[in-house]
């Protein structure tokens, strides 16, 4: 019996289902918050775990599996199929949600270890590469590294959770580590190395400034490192120093993306445009933590901070930066991964990528400004609770409105995937 071919655009496909049906339980909890209606604790965790392990995880063992090899120039001999991998990837993910719906925390590490295995046999592999490589390590590499680790790291803490291995007097200081270690080591590391390639790409220039990709790298993971023993040793000063070292790194990657943009003579086009908005909201994210630190050092808090307030910050990174880089990386790579796989003349392959590319390219105003104008309103209602309470008007008017935005700007993406991979080259 042929054996199953799992190439990495499967786990980008996957993974992206993954994200829809996560992000539509998220809305679904968002209104019914605002409705006063009760709904299950563990759902909130089913929708982050649902989305960044089956989706925002998934999609990045996708992208390594792809990427690692040419940078590393030893494609020839690299596997092109991974069924083991996917598999350890989407059993983690369904293991995680299924131990949460269930309570049952040996379900849940078993889930974390399944995580572990795919990513720890993928560093295996890529340190593996980097031995019988001709050419040194690129940047990018070291940044899957240190991400790598971060997420080794964040896994450990949460399976120690899960098995009942952390007191409850530490258990909020681990939580925090564990979701930062996860989304700011692992998650946002990662797409930082990636767009200092990725986006040259897009616009088919090269990068303004090596010099400071590599000053980034070097100030974010200090600064992860910081921001981490602030959260175990419990003090918010060492936080807010950690979270300005945070903010120059952000800085210098972020003035580096958009002098490339210039030098490309600012085009515009869906990925790039998506690509952009992700490093704004990015340098949003740590700005409005820093704000939430500050916050912090009064007992009781400044400025309420309750459950709105906490989405409306988690999602300018989960929404605003994270799927907004997610799907302006797809726009570009799905098109040109169909297109290679379909077509094998170089002749015949140019006019069906133009016809895949036109198609992404439908809507992308109204695709971006929706996912980006539906993340702001989420920040706005998290700021109009303060004056407004839960179910006044203005507050419902924002709440329907950003959520509208937001499943506009999701679904059109999604509609433009389901196009994509239904349109056929002519025969």
């Amino acid at each position: 019996m042929k054996q199953l071919e799992v190439r990495p655009p499967v786990f980008l496909l996957t993974g992206l289902l993954w994200l829809v049906l996560s992000a539509l339980l998220g809305l679904g909890l968002y209104l019914t918050t605002e409705l006063g209606l009760s709904w299950p604790s563990m759902l909130r965790l089913l929708h982050v775990h649902g989305a960044l392990v089956g989706g925002v995880a998934q999609i990045i063992l996708g992208a390594m599996l792809a990427f690692i090899p040419p940078l590393l120039m030893t494609g020839g001999s690299q596997p092109r199929s991974h069924p083991v991998l996917y598999v350890a990837i989407n059993a983690g993910a369904a293991g995680l949600v299924a131990g949460f719906w269930l309570r049952n925390g040996m379900l849940i590490a078993g889930g974390g270890l399944l995580v572990f295995f795919a990513f720890l046999s993928l560093a295996g592999n890529a340190f593996r590469q980097t031995r019988v490589s001709l050419v040194s390590p690129p940047l990018n590499l070291w940044f899957y590294g240190v991400a790598l680790l971060s997420l080794f790291g964040g896994l450990g803490l949460g399976m120690a959770m899960a098995i009942g291995m952390v007191s409850q007097e530490l258990m909020g200081r681990i939580r925090l580590a564990h979701l930062h270690l996860n989304v700011q080591g692992f998650i946002a590391l990662t797409i930082v190395g990636t767009m200092h390639n990725l986006f040259p790409t897009v616009l088919n220039v090269p990068l303004y400034s090596p010099r400071l990709a590599r000053l980034t790298f070097f100030v974010l993971p200090a600064g992860m490192a910081a921001l981490l023993a602030g959260f175990l040793m419990g003090k918010v000063p060492v936080d807010l120093v950690a979270g300005a070292v945070l903010l120059i790194g952000i800085a210098v990657y972020a003035y580096n993306i958009v002098r490339t943009w210039l030098a490309a003579g600012r085009p515009r086009s869906a990925p790039a445009d998506h690509l952009l908005l992700a490093t704004f909201f990015l340098l949003l994210t740590v700005v409005a933590g820093i704000l939430v630190g500050i916050n912090a050092l009064w007992d009781p808090p400044a400025m309420p901070f309750g459950t709105l307030h906490l989405v409306a910050y988690t999602h300018l990174a989960f929404i605003g930066f994270i799927a907004q880089t997610i799907i302006g990386a797809l726009s570009h790579l799905l098109p040109v991964s169909l297109a290679v796989q379909r077509v094998e003349s170089k002749k015949k392959r140019g006019p069906y990528l133009e016809e895949l590319t036109r198609l992404v390219e439908q809507w992308r105003s109204v695709q971006v400004g929706a996912l980006s104008l539906g993340t702001v309103g989420l920040a706005l209602v998290g700021a109009l609770v303060w004056r407004y309470s839960l179910g006044s008007t203005p507050v419902k008017i924002g709440t329907f409105a950003s959520a509208g935005l937001l499943f506009l700007g999701i679904g059109l993406f999604a509609g433009k995937v389901v196009l994509l991979l239904n349109r056929r080259p002519p025969e």
